[in-house]
């Protein structure tokens, strides 16, 4: 069992792919994605890349934006919070948790998926085929 203030690790946190408890959570973050969340999962959603990403799933105790567990890919999209300097602490957290796990981590900004979504799915292409 995780501590108070215990910092995640995966031999601290039960390892789950979309944990019942954070059912409400995801449907929730699903309800209200953001344009850009939007914008990519247009791109990513029904095997249009050919493969399947799954849209706010949960791995351990944390939800991410879009996942491929066959190439153990996970895309995150990022908003102005994530440039503070206690965000960027909680995303390294983050990553290192799923890269531990064997996953790799892609992050693009709101920017980049407004500005160039062609060579962010070409940036995500890459990594699953």
């Amino acid at each position: 069992m995780q501590g108070r203030g215990e910092i995640p690790t995966p031999k601290n946190m039960k390892w789950t792919h979309n944990d019942r408890s954070l059912r409400e959570r995801r449907t929730e973050l699903r309800k209200n994605s953001t344009l850009e969340e939007e914008k990519l999962w247009f791109q990513l959603r029904n095997s249009n890349l050919g493969v399947k990403f799954k849209r706010q799933n949960s791995i351990g105790g944390y939800i991410v934006d879009f996942c491929c567990q066959k190439h153990k890919l996970i895309v995150e999209v990022d908003g102005e919070i994530h440039n503070t300097k206690k965000a960027k602490e909680y995303d390294a957290v983050r990553d290192k948790f799923f890269t531990d796990l064997g996953y790799v981590v892609l992050r693009f900004s709101n920017n980049e998926v407004n500005a160039d979504i062609e060579k962010v799915v070409k940036i995500i292409r890459s990594c699953v085929e």
